[in-house]
């Protein structure tokens, strides 16, 4: 026994890798290692040989196993020594900061809006939310029968029997704000309106709440084609691509005369929607230039002014620049998905907190 200790102790030391003591520890305390097959031979021993081997044996497994596990830590503290001296990484150092939280998309996409509008000469305008009938619907020129003014389509604020006041709804659009606008400071004027709004409807393009961002410019010489060039630079600046290609289709809206709906250049390749390429066209915005009675609602001469106005939802928007398939993820989800999509805290404030209201 002493031979295997002083053989097994000796190679254990002058081991230089893990390999190597792996090769070791078979041999010695391995399923056929010498020392496990010395123990087998106990069973072939008398009584009085077992009581002087037994522990012996015993002993010299117990002695080499503390060698090896020592040896293995030793080289594990030499490999990470040198890995150290190596490498420029300090594994010391305490971890680099990570934010606990993100912006949400239809934050920073309101963001990106406004700045870009505020570029071309846009103020901000705010409006509230629980909006008269007059403001939401007949300023705008929306008629009595518009289907729009049903309860299916619009949440109207409860009235207590008795209660004869004009009806009071969630806003449905932010257009309100346009007509409040005209009358705070008349003609001219060029405006935005971005904010909640509210409609009876619910599936994977809609939800009862959602945000839009309306504008308008008022002037004496404002015609379609500044409408038509506003929309271009928009586009171009918030797609980030130049040239983008734009469609305008004559529609009808109650409160803009002419009516267009506008189109962008896109096409669809292996399932995902490309902006700016391809043959195919997708609707973004309503807009048109501002219906006469309109002006008139806000207190502007249609004589002397004309203007044009749009209005697109902002969480539309944001699903086809970044490739949000579903409206309702906005609202509903887990927000760890929206590290997905490369939403973070915007590291430099847009112009959108210093315009004026």
């Amino acid at each position: 026994m002493d031979d295997l200790r002083q053989k097994y102790l000796e190679a254990v030391a002058a081991a230089t890798d893990e390999a190597t003591l792996e090769d070791l520890r078979v041999a010695a305390v391995g399923k056929k290692g010498e020392i496990s097959l010395k123990m087998r031979e106990l069973g072939k021993m008398t009584p009085e040989e077992r009581q002087v081997a037994g522990p012996a044996l015993n002993a010299l497994k117990d002695e080499v196993n503390s060698a090896l596990a020592a040896k293995k830590e030793a080289l594990g503290d030499a490999a990470l020594d040198a890995r150290l001296s190596e490498e420029w990484l300090d594994v010391t150092l305490p971890a680099r900061g990570r934010p606990e939280g993100t912006i949400h998309p239809v934050s920073q996409v309101t963001e990106e809006v406004i700045a870009i509008f505020a570029d071309m000469g846009f103020s901000v305008a705010e409006g509230p939310q629980i909006e008269n009938d007059f403001y939401n619907f007949d300023a705008l020129n929306i008629p009595p029968h518009h289907p729009a003014r049903q309860e299916f389509d619009t949440f109207y604020m409860h009235r207590d029997e008795g209660d004869n006041r004009p009806p009071h709804v969630l806003r449905t659009h932010t257009s309100p704000v346009q007509i409040r606008a005209m009358e705070k400071t008349g003609a001219p004027i060029r405006v935005i309106a971005p904010g909640r709004v509210y409609r009876s409807d619910y599936d994977q393009t809609h939800t009862p709440m959602f945000h839009q961002i309306e504008g308008m410019a008022i002037g004496e010489d404002i015609s379609m084609a500044n409408l038509k060039w506003v929309l271009e630079e928009f586009f171009a600046a918030f797609f980030e691509i130049d040239g983008i290609k734009t469609r305008f289709r004559a529609s009808h809206f109650p409160f803009t005369e002419p009516s267009a709906e506008v189109d962008i250049q896109c096409s669809w390749v292996d399932g995902q929607l490309r902006i700016g390429e391809g043959d195919g066209w997708m609707e973004v915005l309503g807009s048109g230039m501002m219906h006469p009675k309109v002006l008139q609602a806000g207190g502007v001469d249609p004589e002397k002014y004309q203007g044009f106005a749009f209005g697109m939802g902002i969480d539309r928007i944001a699903m086809l620049k970044y490739g949000i398939p579903d409206l309702r993820a906005f609202f509903d989800s887990d927000l760890r998905w929206l590290r997905h999509y490369g939403f973070s805290a915007l590291d430099v404030p847009t112009l959108a907190r210093g315009l004026s209201k």
